[in-house]
């Protein structure tokens, strides 16, 4: 195996290919503290995408409840049972990856869902931790938590299916990066199925061959989001291109995001695939929980975050999302309005960062009548 860098960690780490990175990376940030779990994306997903025969239980977009929803069922927890106890020791990760962990003839630590793992999508939904007694009223800070994660493909930088491949069938664009499958050469053994950790490649039985998330690069050709992007009702997503963090440009969405503020974190950067769709972490989840889905830099993200009201470029950039279904390669600010620009610098996108609010009087004394609630 291969020495490649893998920056979340810190450190080198074991990998089956040398370490060869795309001329640019598509990434992205969700916001999960204003998803809503309308699952908007992943209908959009799914009406577009896999709708045809075999398709029918493959969902590249979802949506699901933390901490007792999976889809696949357990994704996770399986495998962090495998990996078992890992550490991290000041920034830097002291365990093993997946590829570091595995077994003697084998490329990946992994696990094959079964048929009813695919059977339950909303296994856990809305499903809080601990109980909420009749006649209890919420009360903040509690621990009567849960969240939503909102998923697609990682479009990771060292991709598990692709290591995993035996027939040469997953390869990264070299122009931004997109994971994809080559089905013509596939066929059928499913050995990326195992090893994804995140289980985002799916095995079409009525083709015989494995089917992942694209990104919707024909759109994001044209320059536009892709699909599940373009029809959050959240607003929680944002893409472009992410660079390395000596490479990071501080006008560039996602690398001010990920490096300058370092508020959206990778899911489980343990793993060692370094995936490139970051997470602004939840407000309301312990940190305990959330160090091991996002890794250590939870409570500044955190601190970051809840800040934001007193940082004019934090704040105008996040009332960026899902403005425009254009890909914002570029930011601005003027005085109190945030500008996304293209990639040569011409405007494409122009908001404010505070929206004005009207405070409408419950009655209308000139007429007698309550207005509460009336267009």
């Amino acid at each position: 195996m291969a020495r490649v860098y893998n920056w979340q960690l810190g450190r080198d780490m074991s990998y089956w290919y040398p370490e060869a990175r795309p001329k640019a990376q598509f990434g992205a940030v969700f916001d999960v503290n204003k998803c809503i779990a309308c699952q908007t994306c992943t209908l959009a997903c799914k009406t577009t995408w896999t709708s045809g025969k075999g398709q029918e239980y493959m969902l590249w977009n979802n949506v699901e409840t933390k901490p007792y929803g999976y889809y696949p069922l357990g994704w996770d927890v399986k495998l962090l049972d495998m990996l078992g106890a890992q550490d991290w020791k000041n920034g830097k990760y002291d365990g093993r990856t997946i590829f570091e962990s595995a077994p003697a003839g084998q490329r990946v630590l992994g696990w094959r869902p079964g048929q009813n793992d695919y059977a339950y999508p909303n296994v856990g939904e809305d499903d809080c931790t601990g109980s909420v007694d009749k006649g209890a009223h919420m009360t903040l800070p509690h621990m009567n938590w849960f969240f939503y994660l909102a998923r697609i493909c990682n479009h990771c930088t060292y991709p598990a299916c692709l290591a995993a491949c035996p027939r040469g069938s997953i390869y990264k664009r070299p122009e931004d990066g997109i994971v994809l499958v080559d089905q013509g050469r596939c066929r059928g053994y499913q050995e990326c199925v195992k090893a994804c950790p995140y289980k985002k490649v799916f095995f079409n039985p009525m083709t015989g061959t494995s089917e992942k998330c694209i990104a919707c690069y024909p759109k994001q050709e044209k320059g536009m989001t892709p699909q599940c992007f373009a029809n959050c009702i959240g607003k929680i997503r944002m893409c472009g291109r992410i660079s390395r963090p000596e490479d990071a440009r501080p006008d560039n969405p996602l690398d001010f995001l990920v490096h300058v503020k370092k508020v959206a974190l990778p899911l489980f950067p343990q793993f060692g695939l370094e995936p490139n769709v970051y997470y602004v972490p939840p407000l309301q989840a312990p940190a305990v929980f959330l160090q091991q889905i996002f890794g250590p830099g939870v409570e500044e993200a955190l601190k970051t975050y809840l800040n934001a009201s007193k940082d004019p470029d934090l704040m105008g950039l996040l009332t960026l999302f899902g403005c425009t279904e254009q890909i914002i390669p570029r930011f601005r600010r003027e005085k109190d309005e945030m500008v996304g620009l293209d990639e040569k610098g011409s405007e494409l996108i122009r908001v404010p960062i505070q929206e004005p609010a009207y405070i409408r009087q419950a009655l209308d004394a000139a007429r007698g009548v309550l207005s509460t609630n009336i267009p």
